[in-house]
């Protein structure tokens, strides 16, 4: 396991790597192992995210949960930039109901990487278990230009 720390206006992410996939993504990361081309991979998407140079993420990622968990993922990192989805829209497409898939979404290891802040609830925004809560979650969507859907 190796974390490289990217410092961002959404302040220091720390990405983890393990086995050559993407782990986790915590705030108030810090430099930990070697510095591994696929952690310098994700700093430098990251900081092109951050700068607004980059639309989608492009690395491996492993979730560490069950079968619904990586399957909840999958489908947020589908979504695009500047666009949003419902707990209950990934729900139908999983013919499971809403709660539990916003109990994944807040239990989202990679989250910014795998966008839960792309998903809302069907009258709000739905929380986010990122550093900043909700807050944060809303300055991710401005970021990405989705804060008309906020209004």
């Amino acid at each position: 396991m190796s974390m490289i720390a990217v410092e961002t206006q959404f302040g220091r992410l720390g990405v983890e790597e393990t086995d050559g996939a993407i782990t986790r993504l915590v705030w108030n990361g810090r430099n930990e192992g070697p510095a591994t081309p696929l952690l310098q991979e994700a700093a430098a998407q990251l900081t092109a995210y951050d700068q607004g140079q980059l639309d989608a993420f492009d690395l491996p990622y492993h979730v560490d949960g069950s079968e619904f968990q990586r399957q909840v993922c999958d489908l947020m990192y589908a979504i695009p930039l500047g666009e949003t989805r419902t707990y209950g829209d990934i729900a139908k497409e999983l013919g499971q109901p809403p709660q539990p898939v916003g109990q994944a979404c807040g239990a989202n290891p990679i989250p910014v990487i795998i966008p839960c802040h792309r998903v809302l609830s069907a009258n709000g925004l739905g929380g986010f278990s990122g550093d900043g809560g909700v807050e944060t979650k809303v300055a991710l969507l401005r970021h990405e230009r989705a804060a008309g859907l906020l209004i």
